[in-house]
């Protein structure tokens, strides 16, 4: 009588073809709590997910958005234009991909891919988060992200600072 074993995954490891992340959950609900070493733990554990599933989209989002939290915006940019290369019709890379351009505040492109996201939404729950992000860059973009209120002249610290600077000229002239 002949056995079969059945191999089963390694708890953790990422196996080419499962939906589910095997990562914890928690990290992603509160980013300011997530302290950088761990952050880094998942972003090295992603990135390994990547390399061994690279045509795997939710990897690549996740990714994106862990460099996100670590504040590198380039290698977010670069994992989440990975993710939408994979798959062009996914809602998450693409609205992720549109809330990076939001949050760095260049609204034109955040719009834009907003508006993209907004089309591939599939549910309600998507739709309405495509519709709030994409009402918050229209607020942004008709009030202004952050304009400084002018209420002084500069011609007072002007005049000064050439008068200083004439002071410190002519007192090294005469000391020669």
């Amino acid at each position: 009588m002949a056995t079969t074993t059945i191999l089963q995954p390694r708890l953790g490891t990422l196996v080419p073809g499962q939906r589910s992340n095997p990562l914890p959950a928690i990290p992603w609900r509160d980013p300011h709590s997530v302290p950088p070493e761990k952050l880094a733990e998942f972003i090295a554990a992603l990135q390994q997910g990547c390399a061994e599933n690279p045509d795997n989209v939710d990897l690549h989002t996740c990714l994106g958005m862990a460099h996100a939290m670590n504040y590198d915006v380039y290698r977010s940019m670069d994992a989440l234009e990975a993710a939408r290369r994979i798959e062009p019709e996914n809602f998450l890379a693409q609205f992720k991909y549109a809330e990076l351009y939001y949050r760095i505040r260049a609204l034109d492109r955040a719009e834009a891919e907003t508006t993209r996201a907004l089309e591939l939404a599939g549910t309600t729950w998507e739709l309405s988060l495509a519709r709030r992000q994409l009402s918050e860059i229209r607020r942004l973009r008709r009030e202004g992200t952050q304009k400084p209120t002018w209420t002084k002249s500069l011609k007072v610290p002007v005049i000064g600072f050439v008068v200083i600077l004439m002071a410190i000229s002519w007192f090294f002239m005469a000391w020669k």
